[in-house]
Protein backbone atom coordinates (compact mmCIF):
# COMPACT_ATOMS: atom_id res chain seq x y z
CA UNK A 1 0.00 0.00 0.00
CA UNK A 2 1.59 3.09 -1.23
CA UNK A 3 1.76 6.48 1.49
CA UNK A 4 -0.09 9.07 1.17
CA UNK A 5 2.08 11.81 -1.30
CA UNK A 6 2.10 15.23 -0.34
CA UNK A 7 1.00 17.03 -3.66
CA UNK A 8 2.44 20.25 -5.04
CA UNK A 9 5.47 20.08 -3.79
CA UNK A 10 9.42 19.90 -4.59
CA UNK A 11 11.83 17.68 -2.32
CA UNK A 12 15.61 18.39 -2.96
CA UNK A 13 17.69 15.67 -2.03
CA UNK A 14 21.43 14.63 -2.33
CA UNK A 15 23.92 11.46 -1.86
CA UNK A 16 25.94 12.22 0.45
CA UNK A 17 30.00 12.43 0.01
CA UNK A 18 29.52 13.15 -3.39
CA UNK A 19 28.74 15.81 -6.12
CA UNK A 20 25.36 14.22 -7.10
CA UNK A 21 22.36 15.88 -6.58
CA UNK A 22 18.57 15.41 -7.33
CA UNK A 23 14.73 16.63 -6.89
CA UNK A 24 11.43 15.43 -7.43
CA UNK A 25 8.71 16.85 -7.75
CA UNK A 26 4.44 16.00 -7.71
CA UNK A 27 1.97 18.83 -9.23
CA UNK A 28 -1.69 17.87 -8.70
CA UNK A 29 -3.71 21.34 -7.99
CA UNK A 30 -1.09 23.25 -9.39
CA UNK A 31 -1.25 21.67 -12.17
CA UNK A 32 -5.14 21.62 -12.34
CA UNK A 33 -5.46 25.47 -11.81
CA UNK A 34 -2.84 26.16 -14.08
CA UNK A 35 -5.01 24.33 -17.03
CA UNK A 36 -8.28 25.01 -16.04
CA UNK A 37 -9.43 27.54 -18.34
CA UNK A 38 -7.77 26.38 -21.57
CA UNK A 39 -9.32 23.49 -23.68
CA UNK A 40 -6.44 20.70 -23.95
CA UNK A 41 -6.53 17.34 -25.85
CA UNK A 42 -5.65 14.58 -23.14
CA UNK A 43 -2.27 13.93 -25.15
CA UNK A 44 -1.12 17.62 -25.30
CA UNK A 45 -2.32 17.99 -21.33
CA UNK A 46 0.03 15.18 -20.67
CA UNK A 47 2.98 16.75 -22.39
CA UNK A 48 2.28 20.24 -20.75
CA UNK A 49 2.14 18.45 -17.43
CA UNK A 50 5.72 16.77 -18.39
CA UNK A 51 6.75 20.18 -18.85
CA UNK A 52 5.58 21.84 -16.23
CA UNK A 53 6.96 19.33 -13.60
CA UNK A 54 10.38 19.36 -15.62
CA UNK A 55 10.44 23.76 -15.39
CA UNK A 56 10.15 23.31 -11.43
CA UNK A 57 12.99 20.58 -11.44
CA UNK A 58 15.31 22.90 -13.59
CA UNK A 59 14.23 26.46 -11.37
CA UNK A 60 14.76 24.23 -8.43
CA UNK A 61 18.82 23.88 -9.58
CA UNK A 62 19.42 27.65 -10.24
CA UNK A 63 20.82 30.03 -8.30
CA UNK A 64 19.38 32.68 -8.94
CA UNK A 65 15.35 34.92 -8.18
CA UNK A 66 13.70 35.02 -11.20
CA UNK A 67 12.04 33.86 -13.72
CA UNK A 68 12.89 30.16 -16.12
CA UNK A 69 10.86 29.95 -19.39
CA UNK A 70 10.47 26.66 -21.06
CA UNK A 71 9.76 26.58 -24.84
CA UNK A 72 9.06 24.43 -27.61
CA UNK A 73 8.60 26.11 -31.18
CA UNK A 74 7.48 23.96 -33.97
CA UNK A 75 5.86 24.97 -37.56
CA UNK A 76 4.06 21.76 -37.64
CA UNK A 77 0.65 21.10 -35.41
CA UNK A 78 2.08 21.87 -32.17
CA UNK A 79 3.18 25.55 -32.74
CA UNK A 80 4.20 26.66 -29.24
CA UNK A 81 4.04 25.28 -25.55
CA UNK A 82 5.23 27.80 -22.49
CA UNK A 83 5.96 26.93 -19.28
CA UNK A 84 6.66 29.31 -16.33
CA UNK A 85 8.09 28.93 -13.15
CA UNK A 86 9.44 31.68 -11.08
CA UNK A 87 12.29 31.00 -7.83
CA UNK A 88 9.25 30.68 -5.87
CA UNK A 89 7.63 28.40 -8.18
CA UNK A 90 4.75 29.77 -9.30
CA UNK A 91 4.14 28.23 -12.52
CA UNK A 92 1.92 28.82 -15.47
CA UNK A 93 1.86 27.37 -18.94
CA UNK A 94 0.06 27.21 -22.00
CA UNK A 95 -0.09 25.98 -25.67
CA UNK A 96 -0.67 27.28 -29.03
CA UNK A 97 -1.99 24.63 -31.65
CA UNK A 98 -2.05 25.29 -35.37
CA UNK A 99 -4.37 22.44 -36.33
CA UNK A 100 -5.94 18.93 -34.95
CA UNK A 101 -3.26 16.92 -33.10
CA UNK A 102 -2.52 13.81 -35.27
CA UNK A 103 -1.46 11.14 -33.53
CA UNK A 104 -0.74 10.51 -29.49
CA UNK A 105 2.98 11.29 -29.24
CA UNK A 106 4.85 14.76 -29.69
CA UNK A 107 7.20 13.66 -32.21
CA UNK A 108 4.01 13.76 -34.30
CA UNK A 109 3.25 17.55 -33.63
CA UNK A 110 6.57 18.85 -34.18
CA UNK A 111 7.98 20.64 -37.73
CA UNK A 112 11.62 22.29 -37.63
CA UNK A 113 11.22 22.65 -33.62
CA UNK A 114 13.45 24.03 -31.46
CA UNK A 115 13.72 24.72 -27.34
CA UNK A 116 13.97 28.04 -26.20
CA UNK A 117 14.80 28.05 -22.56
CA UNK A 118 15.16 31.90 -21.09
CA UNK A 119 16.34 33.05 -17.67
CA UNK A 120 15.02 36.06 -16.55
CA UNK A 121 16.63 37.07 -13.17
CA UNK A 122 15.63 40.13 -11.16
CA UNK A 123 18.48 41.26 -11.27
CA UNK A 124 20.75 41.54 -14.15
CA UNK A 125 20.43 40.45 -17.77
CA UNK A 126 18.29 37.87 -19.07
CA UNK A 127 19.91 34.92 -20.78
CA UNK A 128 18.28 32.86 -23.35
CA UNK A 129 19.43 29.39 -25.51
CA UNK A 130 17.92 27.78 -28.46
CA UNK A 131 18.60 24.68 -29.85
CA UNK A 132 17.14 22.01 -32.36
CA UNK A 133 14.94 19.37 -30.77
CA UNK A 134 17.33 16.46 -29.82
CA UNK A 135 15.36 13.19 -28.40
CA UNK A 136 11.93 11.48 -29.09
CA UNK A 137 10.08 12.84 -25.30
CA UNK A 138 10.31 16.27 -23.11
CA UNK A 139 12.96 14.02 -20.98
CA UNK A 140 15.45 13.49 -23.95
CA UNK A 141 15.14 17.14 -25.08
CA UNK A 142 16.29 18.72 -21.93
CA UNK A 143 18.55 16.46 -21.25
CA UNK A 144 20.43 16.87 -24.25
CA UNK A 145 20.17 20.89 -23.63
CA UNK A 146 21.21 20.84 -20.36
CA UNK A 147 24.58 18.51 -21.11
CA UNK A 148 25.07 20.81 -24.69
CA UNK A 149 24.45 24.29 -23.63
CA UNK A 150 25.25 24.36 -20.02
CA UNK A 151 27.47 21.27 -20.05
CA UNK A 152 26.10 19.56 -16.81
CA UNK A 153 25.09 16.33 -16.28
CA UNK A 154 21.37 15.91 -15.83
CA UNK A 155 19.17 12.86 -15.91
CA UNK A 156 15.37 13.44 -16.07
CA UNK A 157 11.93 11.28 -15.59
CA UNK A 158 8.87 12.83 -16.23
CA UNK A 159 4.99 11.21 -16.15
CA UNK A 160 1.70 13.14 -16.46
CA UNK A 161 -1.76 11.37 -15.94
CA UNK A 162 -4.46 13.87 -15.96
CA UNK A 163 -4.69 16.57 -13.81
CA UNK A 164 -1.38 14.97 -11.93
CA UNK A 165 2.53 15.06 -12.71
CA UNK A 166 5.64 13.94 -11.36
CA UNK A 167 8.91 13.67 -12.18
CA UNK A 168 12.39 13.23 -10.86
CA UNK A 169 16.39 14.76 -11.39
CA UNK A 170 19.36 13.65 -10.95
CA UNK A 171 22.82 15.81 -11.84
CA UNK A 172 26.14 15.48 -11.88
CA UNK A 173 28.09 18.87 -10.38
CA UNK A 174 31.13 19.73 -12.48
CA UNK A 175 33.59 18.20 -9.49
CA UNK A 176 35.48 15.39 -11.18
CA UNK A 177 36.57 12.58 -8.49
CA UNK A 178 36.40 9.35 -9.27
CA UNK A 179 34.14 8.80 -6.61
CA UNK A 180 31.56 11.16 -8.13
CA UNK A 181 31.24 9.48 -11.69
CA UNK A 182 31.10 6.14 -9.91
CA UNK A 183 28.30 7.16 -7.81
CA UNK A 184 26.43 9.04 -10.76
CA UNK A 185 26.81 5.83 -12.98
CA UNK A 186 25.52 3.88 -10.43
CA UNK A 187 22.44 5.75 -9.33
CA UNK A 188 21.44 7.13 -12.73
CA UNK A 189 21.14 3.24 -13.46
CA UNK A 190 19.10 2.64 -10.33
CA UNK A 191 16.95 5.96 -11.07
CA UNK A 192 16.25 4.18 -14.78
CA UNK A 193 14.15 1.60 -13.16
CA UNK A 194 11.50 4.31 -11.64
CA UNK A 195 8.14 3.65 -13.44
CA UNK A 196 5.34 6.34 -14.01
CA UNK A 197 3.47 4.52 -11.63
CA UNK A 198 5.96 4.59 -8.91
CA UNK A 199 6.57 8.39 -9.49
CA UNK A 200 2.83 9.17 -9.45
CA UNK A 201 1.77 7.24 -6.40
CA UNK A 202 4.65 7.17 -4.07
CA UNK A 203 6.05 9.97 -2.05
CA UNK A 204 9.20 10.80 -2.20
CA UNK A 205 11.07 9.04 0.66
CA UNK A 206 9.51 6.18 -0.23
CA UNK A 207 10.40 6.41 -3.94
CA UNK A 208 14.17 7.30 -2.86
CA UNK A 209 14.06 4.18 -0.07
CA UNK A 210 12.75 2.06 -3.20
CA UNK A 211 15.43 3.55 -5.76
CA UNK A 212 18.41 4.02 -4.24
CA UNK A 213 18.35 1.30 -0.81
CA UNK A 214 21.80 1.23 -0.87
CA UNK A 215 22.86 4.69 -0.93
CA UNK A 216 23.24 7.77 1.80
CA UNK A 217 20.79 9.90 0.73
CA UNK A 218 19.69 12.94 2.87
CA UNK A 219 16.09 14.34 1.74
CA UNK A 220 15.36 18.15 2.40
CA UNK A 221 12.58 19.50 3.33
CA UNK A 222 9.85 20.24 0.69
CA UNK A 223 8.76 23.34 -1.15
CA UNK A 224 5.34 24.11 -1.74
CA UNK A 225 4.43 24.59 -5.65
CA UNK A 226 1.26 26.89 -7.10
CA UNK A 227 -0.15 27.96 -9.99
CA UNK A 228 -0.16 31.94 -10.13
CA UNK A 229 -0.43 33.77 -13.40
CA UNK A 230 1.20 37.65 -13.87
CA UNK A 231 -0.78 38.64 -16.41
CA UNK A 232 -2.31 42.18 -14.71
CA UNK A 233 -3.51 45.21 -16.10
CA UNK A 234 0.29 47.31 -15.64
CA UNK A 235 1.51 44.65 -18.23
CA UNK A 236 -1.51 45.34 -20.35
CA UNK A 237 -0.71 49.14 -20.28
CA UNK A 238 2.76 48.44 -21.25
CA UNK A 239 2.32 46.14 -23.82
CA UNK A 240 0.37 48.68 -25.57
CA UNK A 241 2.65 51.31 -24.89
CA UNK A 242 5.42 49.11 -26.47
CA UNK A 243 2.77 49.03 -29.31
CA UNK A 244 2.77 52.71 -29.98
CA UNK A 245 0.27 54.85 -30.49
CA UNK A 246 -0.47 54.24 -34.35
CA UNK A 247 -0.94 50.84 -33.80
CA UNK A 248 -3.33 51.95 -31.04
CA UNK A 249 -5.28 54.04 -32.66
CA UNK A 250 -6.03 51.39 -35.05
CA UNK A 251 -7.10 48.91 -32.92
CA UNK A 252 -9.34 51.73 -31.18
CA UNK A 253 -11.08 52.56 -35.10
CA UNK A 254 -12.05 48.94 -35.69
CA UNK A 255 -13.13 47.47 -32.20
CA UNK A 256 -14.05 50.53 -30.09
CA UNK A 257 -11.71 49.17 -27.14
CA UNK A 258 -8.67 47.53 -26.76
CA UNK A 259 -9.67 43.49 -25.55
CA UNK A 260 -6.44 41.39 -24.15
CA UNK A 261 -7.28 37.95 -23.43
CA UNK A 262 -4.19 35.99 -20.83
CA UNK A 263 -3.16 32.63 -22.59
CA UNK A 264 -2.45 31.61 -19.38
CA UNK A 265 -5.25 32.34 -17.14
CA UNK A 266 -8.08 33.19 -19.69
CA UNK A 267 -8.44 36.49 -17.73
CA UNK A 268 -10.21 39.23 -20.28
CA UNK A 269 -8.78 42.89 -20.25
CA UNK A 270 -11.01 45.87 -22.08
CA UNK A 271 -8.94 49.05 -22.25
CA UNK A 272 -11.53 51.92 -23.83
CA UNK A 273 -10.62 54.44 -25.93
CA UNK A 274 -10.08 57.47 -23.20
CA UNK A 275 -7.84 55.03 -20.79
CA UNK A 276 -6.22 54.27 -24.08
CA UNK A 277 -5.12 57.42 -25.19
CA UNK A 278 -4.27 58.77 -22.16
CA UNK A 279 -0.87 56.28 -21.91
CA UNK A 280 0.25 58.58 -24.82
CA UNK A 281 1.72 62.23 -24.95
CA UNK A 282 -0.81 64.90 -23.83
CA UNK A 283 1.01 66.58 -27.08
CA UNK A 284 -0.47 63.74 -29.41
CA UNK A 285 -4.13 64.10 -31.15
CA UNK A 286 -5.98 61.75 -29.03
CA UNK A 287 -9.27 62.66 -31.26
CA UNK A 288 -10.20 59.50 -33.32
CA UNK A 289 -12.88 59.97 -35.94
CA UNK A 290 -15.24 57.25 -36.46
Amino acid sequence: MTQTISPDQLHPFIFEHSAVRGNCVHLDQSLFTALEHQPLAPALKQVIGEFAAASVLLTSTLKMQGKLILQLQSRGALQLLVVECTSALDIRATAKVQEELQGGHLTDWLEQGQLVITLMPEEGEPYQGIVPLEGDNIASMLENYMLRSQQIETRLWLTAEGDHAAGLLLQKLPQQQEQDLDCWNRVQHLAGTVTNRELLDLDTQTLLQRLFAEEDVRLFDGRNIRAFCSCSQESVTNMLQLLGLAEVRSILEEQGSVQIQCDFCNKHYVVDEEEALALFSDDDDHKITH
